[in-house]
């Protein structure tokens, strides 16, 4: 069981399926398809490229804008979906990166490789921050619509609670590899978006 891939073809069918959802703007299969590429990009700095990959499969595969524990389920169903497939630690490796992504803050690991593989997942989960303004503008469109339920006042107000904090961090990235390549250009998107959000306010 030891040798079978963490992510074949079959799963991949099945959570393609779950990203192609209708009400799915921006957490789509596009945006698994931008971290696999950024994964392939720094293969060479990955301990487990298998296990990222895996958690870059899962970390978005149960989506609602409505619920509070979209980070605990995913977890939850790649716990359930890679049982077997690799050894205890390793999963819980994954489940962890996985729930790190509600706060995008590092997970404990006693392993520096395991540390630097989930600060990389972390960081190309929010490269879409530092993509070009073109693409950031799209992004934050995409995600608007996912949450149209919510009424313009309480987006903004929202919108830009979360916009202030990444700002406030020393670092929205967690490696060097990433602050260089995305940080600049991040804080240029979210201070300006920010400014947008509070202008028309």
């Amino acid at each position: 069981m030891e040798n079978e891939p963490l992510i074949d073809e079959a799963l991949k069918t099945e959570l393609s399926a779950l990203y192609r959802a209708g009400d799915r703007h921006y957490h789509n299969l596009t945006h698994i398809e931008a971290m696999l590429a950024l994964a392939g990009d720094y293969r060479g700095l990955l301990g487990d490229p298998e296990a990222v990959e895996a958690a870059i499969w899962f970390h978005d595969a149960i989506y609602d804008s409505k619920a509070k524990d979209n980070e605990a389920q995913s977890a939850a169903l790649a716990e359930t979906r890679l049982a077997g497939r690799g050894d205890a630690g390793r999963l819980a490796r994954i489940s962890a990166m996985i729930l790190a992504t509600a706060t995008h803050h590092l997970p404990r690991f006693e392993d520096a490789a395991a540390m630097r593989d989930a600060g990389l997942f972390l960081d190309m989960d929010l490269s879409i921050l530092g993509a070009a303004p073109a693409a950031f503008d799209a992004y934050e469109r995409a995600v608007r619509r996912e949450y149209d339920w919510v009424e313009e006042p309480m987006w903004r107000a929202g919108r830009a609670a979360v916009l202030k904090a990444f700002l406030a961090r020393p670092h929205i990235f967690h490696t060097e590899e990433f602050r260089r390549r995305f940080e600049p250009q991040a804080r240029l998107n979210m201070a300006r978006s920010l400014e947008a959000l509070e202008s028309s306010a």
